[in-house]
């Protein structure tokens, strides 16, 4: 089972608008998912689904409304208003899939009710080749022999809020660029032009950068506040996002039928960026969506960033000093780095100072990838690494590829099967490998010539 790769971009001020980044690997929403209950057991609940799924794609309002209990008359009526917002959307496909039931303690009353998981899957026309998943937290009620919709708020208590698009949260408004389609909310039209004018400039500039297949479009989401965007991440904390100017979605790994990706902008923490923050904020997303299909678990998370960052500033001429102030200011106090960053350095909650050293430290390592071995070993070496661990052969499609393993072609499995006293490679050895296949120097050697460049970067 792939897993779902979410990467964020912090805001901070300071010089050019640089901005420190954050990246997590999110545990699969499938593995969430109650055993005790499968949707083979409510065959109407999952026909209801479908009429209802039905009914959006030929714009239907009636037939949509028809799978709503009309004794919840306030859920009617924002289903009613959620119908109407989704108007303008351009959906190529719409889909519900029943997860399970039991998803979370329903309120006491009367009747048989049901707590279900389900998951909407839709596509946008011109832009996505596979759906977006996302996930409703819904009652549904029997009334007549027929289930029908009542709430999708009883689940709230139990932090089973679901994801809330844009379309749930009020009036879309859409601005369509040549690379870009950016949906938003009605408040500022402005940054909507903005962003997909912005976002026209870094698709080509990433093109230029990255020679990996990829579609060459990206849809922004930009809702107007903090609290909208969290819902969109299927949050019900905005403060958990706080200062982070943008976050792209996806899932990581993947070659074909890939998910879409979609980039969600934070608007408080984006209008703190001045005119070159903001383009190196786009651009690193970007980067993001044209490389995912290279970027697996296998992928440690200083590259990925630090690749990001080093295409977003590819074109741009600063010094490092300016780029990476508070690494400078660190190496100023005889605090040279130790070590690469570490995946807890890119916590969300890690705190400003670690994970702006954290994204420093990435892009210079990137960036003394592609002045001591050239642009093209650096791809090379992105792309290695990230193949550097495959599923296993005789394991299920859904085998973690954290837990997978690798073999070079005819000379059988790279290390000892599992049970045989040999412990499996970490990533870090996998990364190893990686690196001096492509590079030809250890990780420890690379570790040291890192240290000594961003001395040498760094000093004023």
């Amino acid at each position: 089972m792939s897993e779902q790769r979410v990467a964020a971009r912090l805001s901070r001020a300071g010089a050019a608008g640089c901005a420190a980044l954050a990246l997590a690997l999110l545990a699969p929403l499938a593995g969430c998912a109650p055993t005790a209950s499968t949707p083979a057991r409510f065959p109407d609940v999952q026909r209801m689904l479908d009429t209802r799924a039905q009914a959006v794609r030929k714009r239907d309002a009636a037939a949509f409304l028809a799978s709503v209990d009309p004794r919840a008359t306030g859920y009617r009526g924002r289903q009613r208003a959620m119908f109407a917002h989704l108007a303008g959307v351009p959906l190529a496909d719409w889909h519900y899939d029943l997860d399970s039931t039991g998803a979370f303690p329903l309120p006491s009353g009367g009747g048989t009710r049901l707590a279900a998981k389900v998951r909407l899957r839709y596509r946008l026309k011109g832009y996505d080749t596979a759906p977006v998943h996302s996930v409703q937290y819904l009652t549904l009620t029997e009334r007549d022999g027929r289930w029908l919709i009542s709430s999708d708020t009883d689940g709230a208590d139990e932090g089973r809020t679901g994801t809330r698009q844009l379309w749930d949260q009020g009036p879309v408004r859409l601005v369509r660029g040549k690379h870009s389609l950016v949906l938003g909310g009605t408040a500022h039209p402005g940054r909507l032009k903005d962003l997909a004018r912005r976002v026209d400039r870094a698709v080509p500039a990433v093109s230029a950068a990255w020679k990996g297949k990829w579609a060459r479009k990206v849809v922004v989401e930009a809702p107007d506040t903090v609290e909208r965007m969290a819902q969109l991440m299927g949050s019900d904390d905005p403060s958990g996002y706080t200062g982070i100017a943008a976050v792209t979605t996806g899932e990581a790994g993947v070659e074909t039928a890939a998910p879409a990706d979609r980039v969600i902008v934070n608007p408080d923490a984006y209008e703190e960026l001045n005119d070159l923050g903001r383009e190196v904020v786009l651009t690193h997303e970007t980067t993001h969506v044209a490389t995912r299909t290279a970027t697996t678990p296998a992928t440690p998370l200083w590259l990925s960033e630090g690749f990001a960052d080093w295409v977003a500033y590819r074109g741009i001429r600063h010094k490092a000093v300016t780029t990476a102030p508070e690494l400078t200011r660190a190496v100023a106090g005889g605090k040279l780095p130790a070590r690469l960053p570490t995946d807890e350095d890119f916590g969300f909650r890690a705190g400003a100072d670690r994970l702006a050293k954290a994204y420093e430290g990435s892009w210079l390592a990137c960036r003394m990838i592609a002045e001591k071995w050239g642009e093209a070993k650096l791809i090379a070496f992105y792309k290695a690494a990230g193949k550097s661990a495959i599923r296993v052969a005789s394991g299920g499609t859904g085998a973690p590829m954290e837990a997978a393993t690798a073999a070079t072609p005819g000379t059988g499995p790279a290390w000892p099967a599992a049970g045989t006293g040999h412990r499996p490679p970490s990533r870090t050895d996998r990364t190893d490998r990686a690196m001096r296949t492509q590079l030809g120097i250890s990780m420890g050697e690379f570790t040291r010539r890192w240290r000594a460049f961003v001395r040498q970067q760094l000093r004023r």
